[in-house]
């Protein structure tokens, strides 16, 4: 039977085009399949997906666009590309605000500094601004940090090394800053960081709160709003940590208020002060462009509690592994400890302050390397709210998502050198031994641009607190077989936790 000329040209396009479609997919990064894009590939990969994505920016120059499913408004356009990265959160920055995506996708926060834009963002950074650098609230920083090392990391350290036992350090440093920062904050201690370990509901809340926003980023927005209408899957777990947050952070505000009203409150100013006390005291001192009533304080709350809790312990607990695993560096920062303290108290335990942790320049620049190799946060995404052209020449139209992979970025040859996987602080430090300054568009640990992080001094006034006290003070030694892999979510934790044996140094 004879096929009509029409047929037989269709059927001769579609092989040709499969033919094209299969030897231009050879020499692809990702497949392009039709109708479901590049969604299978990436799925494959998605147990080591920030290694893929590394592998995959690397290969295509350091931008990346990325096919989804054509019926899911997947699609993306990835990059490392530091002039990309200045054009989106400097030069054009008001063409790139967070968006009503980010907002549904971070809707927990409600609408504190993270969430907003344009000049709700502006009002919450000058208040944010003016909690940090408040005299009163920096010298409560200081006393609440040397208090929680004494009373909180070192008995628990030492009851771990007395007793011979196994230690997930991540966790600790997960309690570790939770206290702090609920103390920060707030003015409370919960109490979380002790020798039995305890269970707070509000810090696990926040966990399951983060890994819920984690999957709203990698799944369509169709599914997780159907989730969340059903009630099913980890939409069912964020309903509920809402709710315990809600319920947490409404009775801290209501116990604040009481103390305040009966001067429970410590009025020593060289104690310091708390940051809620301070928002619901010294109102004259921030200005009146936010109503301060119990919806801004809750999600003021969450938002700095978030910030400090998350962030601080994935670094502490990188820098230690890096630290542990390369024991130069380790020598190098205890040398440099040692030479900042009086002969006299050589060789016993101590806490280190912030005042002497300022002369640790060593130290500094190992944070600063594990940062550069571990982001607390690996990925960001943007989206335009006008077209634009990058400097890389890629055209972006509204709302067209693009994610900077910060990870990826740290391990760039094309930014950072040849030896880009190394952890190397020497990297940081110039021929005057200060810390080298590089520019916040290629190393992103603290945002870039207006969104630069307020909090990065008192950051790295905390960190370098713990890190200078524990080095000091005890010695340890990595589980034997423990696998270290970063997780797949949106602080960028260990996957198997950091499990180590601890031993003192001084009798």
């Amino acid at each position: 039977m004879q096929l009509p000329l029409g047929y037989f040209e269709l059927i001769l396009a579609l092989i040709c085009y499969f033919s094209f479609f299969f030897f231009r997919q050879r020499h692809a990064v990702f497949y392009d399949w039709p109708l479901l894009g590049m969604l299978p590939a990436f799925a494959r990969g998605a147990g080591r997906i920030h290694e893929r994505c590394t592998e995959i920016l690397r290969d295509t120059g350091g931008t990346f666009l990325f096919k989804g499913p054509w019926f899911m408004n997947m699609d993306m356009l990835a990059t490392v590309d530091p002039y990309d990265v200045h054009h989106i959160m400097s030069s054009n920055f008001v063409n790139f605000p967070k968006g009503n995506e980010f907002r549904e996708i971070f809707e927990v926060l409600g609408d504190g500094i993270f969430n907003s834009d344009h000049e709700l963002w502006r009002s919450h950074r000058k208040v944010t601004n003016a909690l940090i650098n408040n005299q009163r609230f920096l010298r409560f920083l200081a006393r609440v940090t040397a208090e929680k090392l004494d009373k909180g990391l070192i008995p628990v350290l030492n009851h771990v090394a007395r007793k011979g036992l196994v230690v997930d350090m991540q966790d600790v440093f997960q309690r570790l800053t939770f206290d702090t920062t609920c103390m920060f904050v707030t003015g409370y201690d919960p109490g979380c960081l002790s020798i039995d370990f305890k269970d707070v509901p509000f810090s696990r809340a926040m966990d399951e709160a983060e890994e819920a926003i984690f999957i709203r980023h990698v799944m369509p927005k169709g599914v997780w709003k159907l989730q969340r209408w059903f009630g099913i899957g980890k939409e069912k777990k964020l309903k509920q940590a809402w709710e315990t947050l809600d319920h947490v952070i409404d009775a801290l505000i209501a116990r604040k208020r009481r103390d305040l009203s009966n001067e429970v409150v410590s009025e020593d100013d060289a104690k310091g002060v708390d940051m809620l006390t301070s928002l619901i005291e010294e109102k004259h001192s921030f200005g009146d462009e936010l109503k301060r009533d119990d919806k801004f304080l809750r999600d003021t709350i969450l938002n700095l509690m978030i910030a400090g809790r998350d962030t601080t312990s994935s670094a502490l607990a990188w820098f230690l592994w890096l630290v542990v695993t390369h024991p130069a560096v380790e020598i190098k920062i205890r040398d440099e400890m040692d030479s900042i303290i009086p002969e006299c108290a050589l060789g016993k335990p101590r806490i280190f302050e912030a005042e002497e942790t300022n002369k640790l320049v060593y130290l500094h620049a190992a944070f600063c390397e594990a940062l550069r190799l571990y982001p607390p946060v690996p990925f960001q995404h943007k989206a335009p709210i006008k077209p634009d052209i990058l400097p890389s020449g890629h055209r972006v139209d509204p709302n067209m998502k693009i994610l900077f992979s910060l990870y990826a970025m740290g391990r760039m040859e094309t930014i950072w050198g040849v030896d880009s996987r190394e952890f190397k602080p020497e990297r940081w430090i110039t021929e005057k031994n200060v810390i080298r300054h590089e520019p916040s568009y290629k190393f992103l640990s603290f945002n870039a641009g207006p969104r630069t992080c307020i909090g990065k001094q008192v950051a790295f006034t905390q960190i370098k607190a713990v890190g200078a006290t524990m080095l000091h003070n005890y010695k340890f030694e990595m589980l034997e077989g423990h696998i270290v892999a970063p997780n797949v979510s949106v602080i960028l934790y260990m996957k198997h936790g950091l499990k180590v044996r601890v031993a003192p140094r001084w009798d």
